[in-house]
C-alpha cells in the first residue's frame, strides 16, 4: 500500500488530538480561572535507511502547553471570591503535594477550613492550611492577608488569622495534570511571591474564546476529512493497480 495512506493517518491522528483539546477548551469556556490548553503539531520528514524521503513526511507533537494570559475580570461582590492581578497563583493543598490554580471562588468547609470550589485546602504563607472563625465574616487585603471577625465580636477585636500563598512560578517550569490543576515539574513548592496582588468580590474568568473554539473545530473537522479523502484515494488507486496488474498477468 501507498505510504501516503501512513502519511495521511498521522495526519488524522494528530488532528483528532487537537480536536480533543479544543473540546475541552470550549467545555471550560465558563469555568473561573480555566487558562486556555495549547496542541501544536508540525511536519517532520521521515527519514528511512537510504536517508531522508524526499517526498513523504509525517507529523508530530510540537510545545504543548497553555495560553497564560490573563482572563477578564468579573465582579461577584462575594467576600469570598478572589482574583489575581496580574501574573501569580493561589497554592492550594491537595493530596499528591502543593498545585497552583487562578480560580478563587473560594468557600468554607464544614471544618471551618478555606478551600476552593472542588474542597482542596488553600495554603497560608507558611504552608499551613487556613482555619477560619464559625460564622465570622473575613476580609482579604490585597497582598493576601486574611482578617476575621467573629459573629457578634467588637469591631476592635478584629483578628488576623494569616497570609495566603501567593506564588509567581517560572510558567515555563508549570505542568498541567489531569485535574486542571499546576505544578512544578520538579514537584516542589513553589516560594510565596510578596509581589501578587488579588482583588476581593472578584473573580477570573476563563481565557479561552468561545468563537476562535468553534471556528477551531470547524478548520479541524474539515482538514480530518482531507485526510480521510487522501486515504481512501490512496486506496482507490491501489485497487485499480492490482486490478490492472491482475489483467495483465
Amino acid at each position: 500500500m501507498d505510504h501516503l495512506v501512513y502519511t495521511a493517518m498521522a495526519g488524522a491522528s494528530r488532528t483528532l488530538e487537537q480536536q480533543s483539546v479544543i473540546s475541552n477548551n470550549l467545555a471550560n469556556v465558563n469555568t473561573t480561572g480555566f487558562r486556555k490548553q495549547l496542541s501544536m503539531y508540525q511536519a517532520v520528514p521521515i527519514v528511512g535507511r537510504a536517508g531522508e524521503q524526499q517526498t513523504r513526511a509525517s507529523t508530530a507533537v510540537s510545545t504543548p502547553g497553555s495560553n497564560m494570559t490573563q482572563g477578564a475580570m468579573a465582579e461577584t461582590g462575594a467576600p469570598l471570591d478572589l482574583a489575581i492581578k496580574g501574573d501569580g497563583w493561589f497554592a492550594v493543598q491537595t493530596p499528591e503535594g502543593e498545585a497552583y490554580t487562578r480560580a478563587g471562588d473560594l468557600m468554607i468547609n464544614p471544618d471551618n477550613l478555606l478551600v476552593t470550589a472542588t474542597g482542596l485546602p488553600v495554603l497560608s504563607a507558611d504552608n499551613q492550611t487556613i482555619e477560619v472563625p464559625e460564622r465570622g465574616s473575613i476580609t482579604f487585603s490585597d497582598d493576601g492577608t486574611i482578617t476575621a471577625l467573629g459573629a457578634g465580636d467588637n469591631p476592635r477585636d478584629i483578628q488576623v488569622l494569616g497570609e495566603l500563598k501567593l506564588a509567581n512560578p517560572d510558567v515555563a517550569a508549570l505542568q498541567r495534570t489531569d485535574d486542571g490543576l499546576f505544578r512544578l515539574a520538579d514537584g516542589q513548592p513553589a516560594p510565596a511571591d510578596p509581589n501578587v496582588r488579588i482583588a476581593q468580590g472578584f473573580l477570573e474568568k476563563s481565557n479561552v474564546s468561545p468563537a476562535e473554539s468553534m471556528v477551531g473545530l470547524i478548520a479541524n473537522a474539515r482538514r480530518f476529512e482531507l485526510q480521510m479523502k487522501m486515504i481512501q484515494d490512496a486506496s482507490s488507486n491501489a485497487e485499480r493497480a492490482n486490478g490492472i496488474l491482475s489483467s495483465n498477468g
